[in-house]
């Protein structure tokens, strides 16, 4: 099987674009506890369907998508993450993602996929901005944006968690980098 052109590599990761074929991966991730925590809960069959087809279309449409992370000498499937067109900022702009299993953080992971995702969104969309954002307080996602050389931005308002509530809220505060 020939490779897909977005196909990457790092020092530890093999990257691959998230496609239909991917459910089985994705749920599996999204059941895990720390990636749960932080995406409103655990992902069901249906959920992870229709990621799938989201990050496929988004790879046929923009060039550029969430990857699976596979660890390079295992074969583990550390987690996903990439680059995606969003209309989050007023301007054209590439969001850089990523979610890591949590027995894995800590470990540099989130921080490799973050540096592809840029190095990616810079060659394919060179004349959008790019930027990722979290929930305001996750502090460890803010941390690798700056570990990643991106700088705060604005706090913006989506839905997602709010600190000190239970369940995902419409408005809730999101801290913004850009690079």
């Amino acid at each position: 099987m020939t490779p897909h052109r977005g196909s990457r590599r790092t020092a530890r990761l093999v990257l691959t674009p998230v496609t239909e074929a991917a459910v089985d991966e994705l749920l599996d991730l999204h059941r895990d506890p720390g990636i749960a925590t932080w995406y409103g809960g655990r992902w069901t069959p249906a959920d992870a369907r229709r990621s799938a087809r989201w990050a496929a279309e988004r790879w046929r449409a923009d060039g550029v998508g969430r990857w699976l992370a596979h660890d390079a000498r295992t074969g583990l499937l550390v987690g996903r993450g990439g680059p995606s067109v969003t209309g989050v900022v007023d301007e054209a702009a590439v969001e850089i993602g990523w979610a890591v299993r949590e027995r894995l953080w800590g470990r540099g992971y989130a921080t490799e996929l973050g540096r592809a995702g840029i190095a990616l969104a810079r060659e394919i969309l060179p004349g959008h901005a790019v930027v990722a954002f979290t929930e305001r307080h996750n502090l460890r996602s803010r941390a690798v944006m700056e570990r990643l050389g991106m700088r705060y931005d604005r706090e913006i308002r989506r839905r997602g968690l709010v600190e000190g509530r239970t369940g995902v809220h419409d408005d809730a505060p999101f801290a913004l980098y850009r690079t």
